[in-house]
């Protein structure tokens, strides 16, 4: 199996505060992997530390072979990877298209290879539309689009997203999803991914969730969901019903939430037994299975 990043026993250190605190993960060749965290984290240091911003204090970074820190490797690696920052970098001034060629010109690339690179994020991104337009005209969708484009105009092996859809309507962030996933399908691009969008990890190949800068968790989705989340039963009772009563003839604890109670169980299929039962009691049910929200939160509160 090979990897296109490794990271070893990553410090980060303010004086005697530790940002990030020796942590260790490794993504595999054109997957998508999510590193999520809530502010604080340690997860932009991270980042800025594998994209060459910002100095580690110690340990061992390999990007594609090459070893982060060194002046020859930190030269290499900044031409294999592309970044998406939350906010945006290019000019307002110009247009969407003198933006991109003038970034890509960064990467020393002939003029013949630039405009075939301009013609490849012209038609990944469908760029058609805006490319004669002013960045600074454009609406927050077009100018994702713009971005992204930027960030690949010389074919990175490597894309960092850091919250990619934030703030874009729902067709706009479903377009930016189906390019991402063409970039890894089609020419194995790796996605290295932050959200605060949970259901954008559900398709993750491998999740890495970091706190007070050390890794609580880590797996495929299904894995922490598994471990960290529980599935559940919504009811809506019928009048006048003891929900205490019900509760000891089934041997689970039922909630109340607003108008609603549920049941957490072990997997949905424990809830056919529980329905069964129930049924004289409902007007309704749900079952609902646990998610990435979930999972989050409880190792948020566990921790």
């Amino acid at each position: 199996m090979t990897y296109a990043i490794e990271v070893n026993h990553l410090k980060k250190q303010y004086g005697t505060f530790e940002a990030v605190k020796g942590i260790n993960f490794r993504v595999k060749e054109g997957s998508l992997f999510a590193f999520l965290g809530s502010n604080g984290a340690g997860k932009s240091t991270t980042i800025e530390i594998l994209c060459t911003l910002l100095e580690k204090t110690s340990g061992a970074v390999m990007i594609q072979g090459h070893e982060l820190g060194t002046m020859s490797g930190n030269a290499a690696i900044r031409h294999l990877i592309g970044i998406v920052f939350q906010q945006s970098l290019l000019d307002k001034e110009l247009t969407v298209k003198e933006n991109i060629l003038h970034r890509g010109r960064f990467y020393q690339l002939k003029k013949v290879q630039l405009q075939e690179n301009y013609e490849f994020v012209l038609e990944y991104l469908n760029l058609n539309d805006i490319e004669h337009k002013k960045y600074g005209q454009l609406s927050g969708g077009q100018r994702r689009r713009a971005d992204i484009a930027r960030a690949i105009i010389h074919k990175p092996t490597i894309l960092f997203l850091d919250e990619p859809t934030t703030g874009l309507d729902p067709h706009t962030r479903k377009f930016v999803w189906e390019t991402i996933e063409r970039l890894r399908k089609e020419i194995g691009m790796t996605i290295f991914l932050t959200t605060h969008y949970m259901e954008e990890a559900t398709n993750a190949d491998q999740i890495v969730i970091i706190k007070k800068g050390e890794i609580v968790a880590q797996g495929t989705p299904n894995e922490l969901k598994e471990k960290f989340a529980s599935d559940q039963i919504v009811l809506s009772f019928k009048k006048d019903i003891d929900v205490e009563y019900v509760a000891g003839q089934i041997g689970y604890e039922i909630t109340q939430f607003g108008d609603v109670h549920k049941v957490n169980i072990p997997s949905t299929l424990h809830a056919i037994p529980i329905i069964e039962q129930m049924k004289p009691f409902l007007t309704s049910f749900e079952v609902v299975k646990g998610s990435l929200d979930h999972v989050f939160i409880q190792i948020n509160e566990e921790r």
